[in-house]
């Protein structure tokens, strides 16, 4: 609890009414990346509490549509076109209600789904990777020709193999890990710009 006092992201969302200090992570990315635009459609995978939809909700306006999925419930919000989905992101009855909720082609999926984590890193790790693997295959056959990826994962022996799978759907791929991520902490992002509309 003190750490968290002394956060500043996690006081900074407090003071602009942020749901989650995580929001700071998308904002920094969309500054740097431009991945989200006004009239987007957003998918958002991992949603819980909210914090990445209220950052895609202020870009999209009323002319976008953002969809948050999330296993646990998530605070509705007043706008239409902002809408939420309880379920889980690895299930193929949440994909196909993925599809029917959405108003067309989405531009951008995010994800910043999280396993429970044992502690074992090892584990962890392979979790991590298969929830990043999940929100990709989702953003294949969601997105637009030219949509955007941007997925958490975790380092570690699979993240390469994972990369080269983003590698093949997108022309350009980084791995970031923006400035309000936790410095100690594992947790990276996949980019992925200018989906190419093959999946191998």
């Amino acid at each position: 609890m003190q750490e968290r006092k002394r956060d500043y992201f996690y006081n900074r969302a407090k003071e602009e009414h942020y749901r989650s200090r995580a929001s700071y992570k998308l904002l920094q990315a969309v500054n740097k990346y431009h991945l989200i635009k006004y009239g987007d459609v957003v998918v958002d995978l991992g949603a819980a509490p909210g914090g990445w939809m209220q950052v895609a909700k202020k870009i999209v306006g009323n002319k976008g549509f953002v969809l948050g999925v999330d296993p646990k419930p998530i605070e509705p919000f007043p706008q239409d076109y902002v809408q939420a989905l309880i379920g889980d992101m690895t299930e193929q009855e949440t994909r196909q209600r993925i599809r029917k909720t959405l108003p067309r082609k989405v531009d951008v999926v995010i994800s910043d789904a999280s396993p429970n984590i044992s502690g074992i890193w090892e584990v962890d790790h392979a979790r991590q990777i298969d929830l990043a693997q999940h929100a990709l295959e989702i953003a294949a056959e969601n997105l637009r020709q030219n949509g955007s990826v941007f997925v958490k994962v975790f380092q570690g022996d699979m993240l390469d193999d994972f990369v080269k799978k983003v590698k093949k759907c997108f022309e350009e791929v980084k791995v970031v890990k923006p400035q309000a991520s936790r410095a100690k902490s594992s947790e990276m992002y996949v980019l992925g710009l200018r989906f190419k509309g093959v999946v191998e």
